[in-house]
Formats: C-alpha cells, structure tokens, sequence
C-alpha cells in the first residue's frame, strides 16, 4: 500500500523507514518497494558528473520526478528543492506549488533549520507537505568551504535539536539528518515527534536514506564512508559489456532466435 504522509509519521518508533533515491522510471520500478523514493539534486552529481548539488535546476527536477512517478505510481516520491527555489516565502511557494502541478510527488525537500522554518511553515500552511534537512547541507558546500561533518560537540549539537524542534513545529512531516555524529542524531531524534531519516548519522534514527549508485557499487570514483555496498554493480556491468563486445565482433550476435 502507497505510503501517505500520515503513515510515515506513524512510523516513528515502529517500524523503520527505507528511502533510496531514484531518478528514472525504469530504477523507481526496481525500487518502488521502499517507502519512499527521494528524486534527490544529488543526480547531478551521481549521473550529471557536476562537482556538486548547486547546478541542478528546477526543470530537471521536475522532469525527474515526472519519471520517478510514472515509474512507481504507487510509492511516495518526494521532489528535492534545488538551490536557490526556496530563497524566500514566495519564492518558494511558487516553485513548489509549480512541483505539485506538473508532477504525482507527495512532498517537497528542503534544507535548513531555523532559519528556513518559516519558508517551510508557508509550503504546509498552503498544503504542500515538506520533509526538512538538517546537518551536513550539500547545497551549503561553498558557503561553509566543504562537507563539514555536524555534531561534534555539545553546542553544535544543541543548534541541531533547535533545528529540529523549529522544522517540526513549522509543519514538517519528517527530517533527514545528514553527516552528524551518531549521538546527535539520537538526540535529534529523541527531542521530536515526527520521523528522522539518517545518512551518515548511525543507527539511531527512524530510517536511513542511501543514493543508489552508491549502494549499488556503480560509483568508482569514490565511496563515502557511510555507504554499504549491496551489489558491485560496476563490475556486472562491465563484464556484461565485455560479454556484448565479444559476441559482436565474432559474429555471435544476433543468432538466428534474435532476428525477425
């Protein structure tokens, strides 16, 4: 059964919450079984090549969730807001509105805390339900000079439960936490009600969120280290392509059952 908003903050405490992210049709299909399938701006970055999050545009993440959405019409699909959509109350309403027309997504991503939890009670006041980001923020790279790994200490970790506490109370239904301490994370999780969806935050929180490529060992270049590797999916395809090759140049392909 398609998960709902209502549904997923009943998860809290449980049941676990799987989300993955998915970019096409064809891989949301594979994938439309997780609970939620995160069309993230991280796909400029896994398939676009870019260095970073901050080039991805509107359109593409519209045309991507169109996609996603078609591909698994009965998962809840949730639009990554990319940078710059959500610099302020109309602006961000514009462009979300502008998601919630042209594609099926459920809810709408968003990163920052306090300071964007304003922006966050406009979306959900105007019936666009709103997943928060806290943590590490790839859309801050350049601000604060890298990935830079949050809760580390007592205060910082204190910014983050204000973060928190400041998304959920401005109508957020869930939060992913991203690159913090695993005892933060915990304590982020403890201080509210709705669910948190962790990447790099340990164990302690109401679900986990991976990128595909990842997961799947398609990326060679580099490994975060939070990342599991369930398939080495580079070397599949790479020897199947090498199978492809072979059969091609020796003739073998297409036999006589492949032809018209």
């Amino acid at each position: 059964m398609k998960k709902t908003v209502s549904s997923l903050k009943a998860m809290k405490q449980k049941e676990k919450i799987v989300m993955i992210t998915a970019y096409d049709a064809l891989f949301a299909n594979l994938f439309r079984d997780a609970d939620i399938l995160l069309v993230g701006d991280s796909l400029n970055m896994s398939f676009g090549g870019a260095k970073d999050t901050l080039s991805a545009s509107l359109e593409q993440m519209i045309y991507h969730t169109k996609a996603v959405c078609n591909g698994a019409p009965d998962t809840f699909v949730v639009c990554d807001m990319p940078f710059g959509t959500y610099t302020d109350e109309q602006i961000a309403l514009q462009n979300c509105i502008k998601v919630y027309q042209e594609t099926n997504a459920g809810a709408v991503k968003i990163e920052g805390g306090v300071e964007k939890a304003h922006i966050i009670k406009a979306l959900t006041t105007n019936s666009i339900a709103v997943m928060g980001h806290i943590g590490l923020m790839p859309q801050f790279v350049r601000s604060e000079g890298g990935y830079k790994i949050k809760g580390k200490d007592e205060a910082n970790i204190a910014k983050l439960i204000l973060d928190a506490k400041a998304i959920e109370e401005a109508g957020a239904f869930a939060i992913v936490i991203e690159g913090v301490k695993p005892e933060a994370a915990k304590a982020i999780t403890q201080a509210v009600q709705i669910p948190t969806i962790g990447i790099g935050a340990g164990s302690d929180t109401d679900g986990q969120v991976l990128v595909w490529s990842d997961m799947f060992g398609l990326n060679t270049e580099f490994k975060p280290k939070f990342v599991r590797t369930y398939l080495d999916g580079a070397t599949l395809f790479q020897n199947g392509l090498k199978e492809y090759m072979k059969n091609v140049k020796d003739g073998s392909f297409p036999d006589e059952n492949e032809v018209y």
